[in-house]
């Protein structure tokens, strides 16, 4: 027994070997081990889980319906139809890179991985070509094209991913090789943003997305798609009254979702004002603002949920959270403030995405400082603050005080730190799961927020405590004594609500 696991074990290596030298002769690389590195690995929950993050039933309700596995895609027998919700889809990845090393485009082909089984399928393979730069028709070439077409045939795969946005026409093409469906990058994010998207205005955000990227791909499937009425139609001669251009149904197909794109513009625009009211009401009353930030599954809602109890869905997925969510919180010396945690990135993220999302990501610009989480375990934290730093740069926040922080700091190994303090020497190690590094993120967050600077003296009567309140919670106290008349509190507010005191002041103010 044991001499023949041995034999299979040298045998598996020297598979492994020739395989690899077949794939440096042909120009691309297969790989079919390791795990999608964009996704955590599964470790034993810790004791106080629970208490940061909540009792997580948005999590269960996600799980509840799972995909089944083991029912193919095109459909074999009539009795699958009420199943189609529910298949497994069986991928494989394609990609190809131009410049850089094999390490980066694994990476990217990784992450790929990661979002597809995000978004419910079987990766069973991946090829990636060295290429000068991308085939015009088939993206990979005639020849690989063929070679992908071998493996999906192989495989038993249904659908192949392309680790890019591919033209339409290269998406048509590359269908006619492989026999399959094709589909590229920015509809995999698409696909997992519609599964994932709670909120009125996050699902109107997603349906635009997923129709701007829709339209110029529309295509036509023979004489069905056809309602010309010119000369002789359909070869019958309908005579007078048919002859003319008509309208195709694929025009008719673009007319309509301008259509619902226009009032899917309309709708999010009038749920605008609610979001501003809500804004406007936070900059009335001086509260700053601190807006998280990052890569997808880097642990910003495990961080929010660890500060504030917020119990917002964490999930071992990409873009487990899209909607916005805000929580309050106070500083060491009595200061409010507000954590926003914002939708997560990736790299290539879909244009029609930044733009549908653009009214999400003005938290971000309206915010005070900006606490930047970057997946300290990742094998590519650079590519992620790079990628960040990018949105953060297109929606005019490249100004705001930024807090790196390199999160899942229990999973960094002393070697690792070293690298990412070569990274961002600034930055901060914390662990949302253990609770490291919390307490230095919070006072340094502290120390950033704008703080009061204009000095008032004020004697405010007993019966308007609410003043004394208002005190507290925007401005600073620097003392307080009581006198017959009434409270004398002598003070640093902001310009914002110094109008209110103006009334009660014994002498005028001192800006500091």
């Amino acid at each position: 027994m044991t001499e023949s696991i041995d034999t299979d074990d040298t045998d598996d290596v020297v598979a492994r070997v020739l395989a690899s030298a077949d794939s440096k002769a042909a120009g691309y690389s297969l790989f079919r081990s390791g795990s999608a590195q964009a996704l955590q690995a599964e470790s034993a929950p810790s004791p106080d889980d629970e208490g940061h993050d909540g009792a997580q039933q948005d999590r269960e309700d996600r799980n509840a319906l799972r995909r089944v596995p083991s029912l193919s895609t095109e459909l074999e027998d009539v009795t699958e139809v009420e199943y189609r919700q529910l298949r497994l889809e069986n991928v494989v990845l394609i990609g190809l890179y131009t410049h850089g090393t094999v390490a980066d485009a694994e990476n990217s082909m990784r992450e790929l991985a990661a979002l597809a089984e995000t978004a419910g399928a079987t990766v069973l393979d991946g090829l990636m070509q060295r290429r000068a730069k991308p085939d015009a028709s088939t993206y990979l070439g005639k020849g690989k094209a063929e070679e992908v077409a071998g493996i999906v045939k192989m495989m038993g795969a249904d659908t192949v991913i392309a680790d890019t946005e591919l033209a339409p026409s290269q998406r048509r093409a590359l269908e006619d090789v492989v026999k399959v469906k094709v589909i590229d990058r920015t509809a995999v994010i698409l696909d997992i943003f519609s599964q994932h998207a709670k909120s009125r205005e996050g699902k109107a955000q997603v349906e635009l997305a997923q129709l701007e990227y829709l339209l110029p791909r529309l295509r036509g499937w023979g004489d069905s798609m056809s309602r010309q009425a010119g000369g002789q139609v359909g070869g019958a001669g309908a005579g007078m009254g048919s002859r003319g251009p008509g309208e195709t149904k694929i025009e008719l197909d673009r007319r309509r979702i301008h259509t619902r794109m226009s009032r899917l513009r309309k709708q999010i625009l009038e749920m605008k004002p609610a979001r501003e009211a809500k804004r406007a009401n936070r900059k009335r009353n001086a509260v700053p603002s601190v807006a998280i930030v990052g890569y997808t599954n880097a642990g910003k809602s495990s961080l929010l949920n660890r500060i504030t109890r917020a119990g917002v869905l964490v999930e071992n997925s990409l873009f487990a959270t899209l909607d916005a969510t805000v929580r309050k919180s106070t500083t060491t010396d009595g200061r409010l403030y507000t954590l926003t945690d914002t939708v997560g990135f990736v790299r290539n993220l879909p244009h029609q995405l930044v733009e549908a999302f653009r009214s999400t990501l003005e938290e971000v610009a309206d915010a005070d400082v900006i606490v930047h989480v970057v997946d300290g375990s990742h094998p590519d934290p650079a590519s992620q603050l790079s990628t960040v730093r990018e949105v953060i740069a297109e929606v005019g926040a490249r100004e705001i005080p930024e807090i790196v922080v390199f999160n899942k700091s229990d999973l960094i190994s002393e070697d690792d730190r070293l690298v990412l303090r070569g990274l961002w020497p600034k930055g901060i190690f914390v662990s949302a799961r253990t609770g490291e590094g919390i307490d230095e993120l919070l006072a340094t967050a502290a120390d950033l927020l704008p703080r009061p600077s204009i000095k008032l003296e004020l004697l405010i009567p007993y019966e308007r405590g609410d003043l004394i309140a208002v005190l507290h919670e925007q401005g600073t106290v620097l003392s307080t004594d009581y006198a017959e008349t009434g409270t004398e509190v002598t003070a640093l507010v902001t310009e914002e609500i110094q109008a209110q005191f103006e009334p009660f002041a014994v002498r005028p103010a001192v800006a500091g």
